[in-house]
């Protein structure tokens, strides 16, 4: 989710669902240690909300993982998983899965610097090492050094020859190898990601994984998560509608624009709020021929939102 899920994106999705986890974009160390601008910045609204750092310099990822439990963070996840060209050339990201122990003396180091959980989050495979044996391994390296948490994306990646598009579609989705993990590594934390689109398919992988991780559909329907409270944890039903997120959102808007924001920085976020209702298309259309100009408000908003019919809450 680079370049998508920012701190903009997480408070909007915090408005719909108080217990998911929210995870940041993948922030690398040499950003977080190097970077001019503030690549640790989050609202507290966010909570509980996890780092996704890449990086392969246990030094640095201790030093950055210190950082961020001083800023707050709830929990720290090392990204195994990206495959993307740049990840690659900087040696972090899916590449990774071919050097367990390099992943495992970054947990180590990690958990020696911080006193918050560190995870990993990663492919079952990589180009042509996707037999089970090869993802058993590295599992068990990692858990060796200390992981006690695994986010896996349920397929391999394809490190020459396909986009990161493509690596998140064309391979396979390979669900049983997941729930094998857990079978044969009961007392670990096993979360699963890849191609999950709804709470009931979430509900149903629950009862073999003790979590699911949910990206590109909660982007893309970002209203799915009002359910997640109630179906997935118990919780009294969310009583926000769409029409309500939306005018939440403007004062949090108003205030980061007084501090240098844009609009389209925040609203594109916000473009997926009443898929496949009446007026969704006109909401898009308007947003995104309006919201990129600089002259644009929170004003333009509010006359998105009349294009959509308002249904009260049950």
């Amino acid at each position: 989710m680079l370049d998508w899920t920012d701190r903009h994106c997480r408070y909007f999705h915090r408005l719909m669902s108080k217990r998911a986890v929210l995870y940041t974009e993948m922030v690398t160390t040499g950003a977080i240690i190097h970077g001019k601008g503030d690549y640790l910045a989050f609202n507290t609204e966010e909570h509980p909300v996890v780092l996704q750092l890449g990086g392969s310099h246990p030094a640095e990822m201790a030093h950055c993982a210190k950082l961020a439990e001083q800023r707050g963070y709830d929990a720290i996840n090392i990204n195994v998983g990206c495959p993307s060209d740049r990840v690659q050339n900087g040696m972090f990201g899916a590449c990774l899965m071919a050097n367990p122990h390099l992943v495992a003396d970054c947990v180590k180091a990690m958990q020696d610097a911080t006193d918050i959980p560190v995870s990993v989050k990663t492919r079952i495979g990589i180009d042509d090492s996707d037999e089970y044996y090869f993802l058993q391994d590295f599992i068990a390296t990692v858990a060796d050094a200390g992981c006690q948490q695994f986010v896996v994306h349920a397929r391999k990646a394809w490190l020459k020859g396909l986009s990161p598009k493509e690596n998140r579609e064309i391979p396979p989705l390979n669900y049983q190898r997941v729930h094998q993990l857990k079978q044969d590594f009961p007392a670990l934390d096993i979360s699963i990601n890849g191609g999950i689109k709804t709470l009931v398919e979430a509900a149903e992988q629950l009862q073999q994984l003790d979590g699911v991780m949910i990206g590109r559909e909660a982007y893309a329907n970002p209203y799915l998560l009002s359910q997640v409270d109630s179906l997935l944890y118990g919780d009294a039903p969310q009583t926000l509608t769409e029409h309500e997120v939306v005018r939440q959102m403007i004062p949090y808007i108003e205030r980061q624009m007084q501090e240098g924001a844009r609009f389209w920085h925040i609203a594109r976020h916000m473009l997926g709020l009443f898929q496949g209702q009446p007026g969704a298309r006109q909401w898009r259309r308007l947003l995104s021929e309006q919201g990129h100009l600089s002259s644009a408000t929170p004003a333009l908003l509010l006359q998105a939102l009349s294009k959509v019919p308002e249904v009260a809450a049950e």
